[in-house]
Protein backbone atom coordinates (compact mmCIF):
# COMPACT_ATOMS: atom_id res chain seq x y z
CA UNK A 1 0.00 0.00 0.00
CA UNK A 2 1.59 3.25 -1.05
CA UNK A 3 2.29 5.81 2.23
CA UNK A 4 0.70 9.13 2.89
CA UNK A 5 3.02 12.32 2.23
CA UNK A 6 3.42 15.36 3.36
CA UNK A 7 1.34 17.93 1.82
CA UNK A 8 3.11 20.51 0.52
CA UNK A 9 3.21 24.24 1.97
CA UNK A 10 1.36 25.62 -0.48
CA UNK A 11 -0.54 25.09 -3.75
CA UNK A 12 -0.12 28.01 -7.15
CA UNK A 13 -2.80 28.15 -9.05
CA UNK A 14 -1.31 29.78 -12.03
CA UNK A 15 -3.21 31.82 -14.94
CA UNK A 16 -5.47 34.04 -12.92
CA UNK A 17 -6.85 36.03 -15.45
CA UNK A 18 -10.33 37.71 -14.71
CA UNK A 19 -11.27 40.23 -11.79
CA UNK A 20 -14.51 37.90 -11.80
CA UNK A 21 -12.64 35.20 -10.29
CA UNK A 22 -11.53 37.75 -6.67
CA UNK A 23 -14.57 37.30 -4.74
CA UNK A 24 -14.39 33.05 -4.98
CA UNK A 25 -10.51 33.26 -4.67
CA UNK A 26 -11.00 34.68 -1.61
CA UNK A 27 -13.23 32.29 -0.61
CA UNK A 28 -10.78 29.72 -1.06
CA UNK A 29 -7.94 31.37 0.63
CA UNK A 30 -9.56 31.67 3.33
CA UNK A 31 -9.82 27.95 3.78
CA UNK A 32 -6.38 26.27 2.14
CA UNK A 33 -3.06 27.73 1.94
CA UNK A 34 -3.00 28.83 -1.86
CA UNK A 35 -0.70 31.34 -3.90
CA UNK A 36 -2.60 32.85 -6.86
CA UNK A 37 0.24 32.66 -9.82
CA UNK A 38 -0.01 35.54 -12.25
CA UNK A 39 1.56 35.73 -15.49
CA UNK A 40 3.24 38.81 -16.88
CA UNK A 41 4.60 39.25 -20.34
CA UNK A 42 3.76 42.76 -22.24
CA UNK A 43 3.16 41.41 -25.19
CA UNK A 44 0.69 38.98 -24.34
CA UNK A 45 -1.50 40.80 -21.83
CA UNK A 46 -5.28 41.10 -21.92
CA UNK A 47 -5.23 37.37 -23.66
CA UNK A 48 -6.26 34.43 -21.61
CA UNK A 49 -3.43 34.08 -18.95
CA UNK A 50 -2.20 36.94 -19.28
CA UNK A 51 -4.34 39.47 -17.23
CA UNK A 52 -4.41 43.23 -18.49
CA UNK A 53 -3.00 46.27 -16.35
CA UNK A 54 -6.42 46.86 -14.96
CA UNK A 55 -6.88 43.14 -13.89
CA UNK A 56 -3.50 43.18 -12.85
CA UNK A 57 -3.55 46.17 -10.07
CA UNK A 58 -7.40 44.54 -8.72
CA UNK A 59 -5.57 41.47 -7.75
CA UNK A 60 -2.48 43.25 -6.20
CA UNK A 61 -4.48 45.15 -4.22
CA UNK A 62 -6.29 42.47 -2.95
CA UNK A 63 -5.44 40.30 0.60
CA UNK A 64 -4.11 37.46 -1.53
CA UNK A 65 -0.96 35.31 -1.57
CA UNK A 66 0.46 36.36 -5.23
CA UNK A 67 3.77 35.33 -7.10
CA UNK A 68 4.26 37.10 -10.34
CA UNK A 69 5.31 34.60 -13.26
CA UNK A 70 7.37 36.91 -15.41
CA UNK A 71 7.96 35.93 -18.98
CA UNK A 72 9.25 37.45 -22.35
CA UNK A 73 11.58 39.80 -22.80
CA UNK A 74 10.77 41.12 -19.35
CA UNK A 75 12.43 37.75 -18.24
CA UNK A 76 15.00 37.91 -20.50
CA UNK A 77 16.21 41.23 -19.37
CA UNK A 78 16.50 39.88 -15.70
CA UNK A 79 18.33 37.13 -16.15
CA UNK A 80 20.81 39.35 -18.08
CA UNK A 81 20.31 42.36 -16.49
CA UNK A 82 19.02 42.06 -13.25
CA UNK A 83 16.53 44.44 -13.89
CA UNK A 84 13.16 45.06 -15.41
CA UNK A 85 10.81 47.59 -15.30
CA UNK A 86 7.51 45.75 -13.27
CA UNK A 87 5.75 46.52 -10.22
CA UNK A 88 5.78 43.92 -7.83
CA UNK A 89 3.57 45.64 -5.58
CA UNK A 90 1.39 42.75 -3.59
CA UNK A 91 3.36 40.06 -4.68
CA UNK A 92 5.28 37.57 -2.28
CA UNK A 93 7.09 35.77 -4.51
CA UNK A 94 9.13 35.98 -8.39
CA UNK A 95 9.50 33.26 -10.88
CA UNK A 96 11.44 34.11 -13.88
CA UNK A 97 10.53 32.43 -16.25
CA UNK A 98 13.16 33.00 -18.68
CA UNK A 99 12.09 29.65 -21.16
CA UNK A 100 15.77 27.65 -21.10
CA UNK A 101 16.72 24.32 -20.15
CA UNK A 102 19.41 25.35 -17.68
CA UNK A 103 20.57 28.76 -15.71
CA UNK A 104 24.03 29.93 -16.04
CA UNK A 105 25.66 31.08 -13.01
CA UNK A 106 24.77 34.54 -14.21
CA UNK A 107 21.45 34.30 -14.42
CA UNK A 108 21.03 32.79 -11.27
CA UNK A 109 23.05 35.86 -9.67
CA UNK A 110 20.95 38.26 -11.53
CA UNK A 111 17.70 36.24 -10.67
CA UNK A 112 18.37 36.56 -6.86
CA UNK A 113 19.47 40.36 -7.12
CA UNK A 114 16.20 41.16 -9.01
CA UNK A 115 14.40 39.63 -6.42
CA UNK A 116 15.80 40.83 -3.40
CA UNK A 117 15.92 44.37 -4.87
CA UNK A 118 12.24 43.89 -4.58
CA UNK A 119 11.55 42.31 -0.83
CA UNK A 120 11.07 38.82 -2.22
CA UNK A 121 12.38 35.49 -3.24
CA UNK A 122 13.30 34.45 -6.63
CA UNK A 123 12.46 30.96 -8.12
CA UNK A 124 13.81 29.86 -11.79
CA UNK A 125 12.72 26.43 -13.31
CA UNK A 126 14.58 23.21 -13.81
CA UNK A 127 14.29 20.21 -16.06
CA UNK A 128 16.61 17.64 -14.26
CA UNK A 129 17.63 17.41 -10.65
CA UNK A 130 17.29 20.22 -8.47
CA UNK A 131 20.25 22.18 -8.51
CA UNK A 132 22.53 22.82 -5.43
CA UNK A 133 22.26 27.08 -5.94
CA UNK A 134 20.20 28.49 -2.97
CA UNK A 135 20.54 31.88 -3.94
CA UNK A 136 17.06 31.27 -5.57
CA UNK A 137 13.93 28.63 -5.06
CA UNK A 138 14.17 26.08 -8.34
CA UNK A 139 10.76 25.21 -9.73
CA UNK A 140 10.77 21.31 -11.36
CA UNK A 141 8.89 21.94 -14.57
CA UNK A 142 9.23 20.51 -17.80
CA UNK A 143 5.93 21.55 -19.16
CA UNK A 144 6.03 24.68 -19.44
CA UNK A 145 2.11 25.21 -18.94
CA UNK A 146 1.38 22.75 -21.63
CA UNK A 147 0.16 20.49 -19.40
CA UNK A 148 3.02 17.06 -20.12
CA UNK A 149 3.15 14.75 -17.45
CA UNK A 150 6.28 13.94 -16.41
CA UNK A 151 7.22 10.16 -16.26
CA UNK A 152 9.51 10.49 -13.21
CA UNK A 153 10.28 13.27 -10.31
CA UNK A 154 13.54 14.17 -9.20
CA UNK A 155 13.89 14.00 -5.16
CA UNK A 156 13.98 17.11 -3.31
CA UNK A 157 17.54 18.46 -2.42
CA UNK A 158 17.89 18.35 1.71
CA UNK A 159 19.92 20.96 0.87
CA UNK A 160 17.79 23.23 -0.59
CA UNK A 161 15.09 25.33 1.94
CA UNK A 162 12.06 25.22 -0.25
CA UNK A 163 11.55 23.40 -3.74
CA UNK A 164 8.40 22.98 -6.45
CA UNK A 165 6.53 21.05 -8.48
CA UNK A 166 5.12 21.38 -11.82
CA UNK A 167 3.77 19.44 -14.73
CA UNK A 168 0.66 17.54 -16.06
CA UNK A 169 -1.04 18.10 -12.07
CA UNK A 170 -4.89 18.97 -11.98
CA UNK A 171 -7.43 17.29 -10.13
CA UNK A 172 -7.42 13.82 -11.68
CA UNK A 173 -3.97 13.68 -11.69
CA UNK A 174 -2.54 15.02 -8.37
CA UNK A 175 -2.95 12.12 -5.81
CA UNK A 176 -1.73 9.78 -7.85
CA UNK A 177 1.02 11.76 -8.22
CA UNK A 178 1.79 13.24 -5.20
CA UNK A 179 1.11 8.88 -3.86
CA UNK A 180 3.22 7.46 -6.31
CA UNK A 181 6.25 9.78 -6.74
CA UNK A 182 6.21 10.67 -3.32
CA UNK A 183 6.75 14.39 -4.53
CA UNK A 184 8.70 16.30 -1.87
CA UNK A 185 9.00 13.76 0.43
CA UNK A 186 10.72 15.18 3.28
CA UNK A 187 11.18 19.04 2.60
CA UNK A 188 9.14 21.78 2.08
CA UNK A 189 7.84 21.97 -1.22
CA UNK A 190 4.80 23.71 -3.06
CA UNK A 191 3.25 22.16 -6.30
CA UNK A 192 2.54 24.84 -9.53
CA UNK A 193 -0.23 24.31 -12.30
CA UNK A 194 -1.64 25.60 -15.00
CA UNK A 195 -3.20 24.32 -17.56
CA UNK A 196 -4.64 21.24 -15.04
CA UNK A 197 -7.23 23.97 -13.80
CA UNK A 198 -8.63 25.25 -16.67
CA UNK A 199 -11.60 24.32 -19.08
CA UNK A 200 -12.17 25.56 -22.27
CA UNK A 201 -9.36 28.10 -21.50
CA UNK A 202 -10.79 29.54 -18.54
CA UNK A 203 -9.70 29.53 -15.37
CA UNK A 204 -12.00 27.06 -12.77
CA UNK A 205 -11.80 27.75 -9.46
CA UNK A 206 -13.90 24.30 -9.00
CA UNK A 207 -10.93 22.29 -10.18
CA UNK A 208 -8.48 24.53 -7.90
CA UNK A 209 -11.40 23.54 -5.16
CA UNK A 210 -11.23 19.88 -5.95
CA UNK A 211 -7.45 20.16 -6.14
CA UNK A 212 -7.62 21.14 -2.08
CA UNK A 213 -9.83 18.79 -1.15
CA UNK A 214 -7.55 16.11 -2.16
CA UNK A 215 -4.59 16.94 -1.18
CA UNK A 216 -5.33 19.30 2.03
CA UNK A 217 -8.79 17.19 3.09
CA UNK A 218 -8.35 13.52 2.46
CA UNK A 219 -6.58 11.04 4.29
CA UNK A 220 -3.29 9.58 2.64
CA UNK A 221 -2.23 12.73 0.98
Amino acid sequence: MTTACTPPAYITFTGVDSADLLPGMLALSARYPIEWGVLLDAVQEGSPLFPSAGVRRVLQSAPLRLSAHICGAAAHGIVETGDAAIDLAGFSRVQINHGRAGSSDSEIRNSAIFGARHGVRAALQCQGDFPSDTRVDWLYDVSFGTGVRPTTWPAANAGLPFCGYSGGLGPDTVRDTLLKFQIGAGASYWIDMESGVRTGNRFDLAKCEAVCRIVFDQPGV
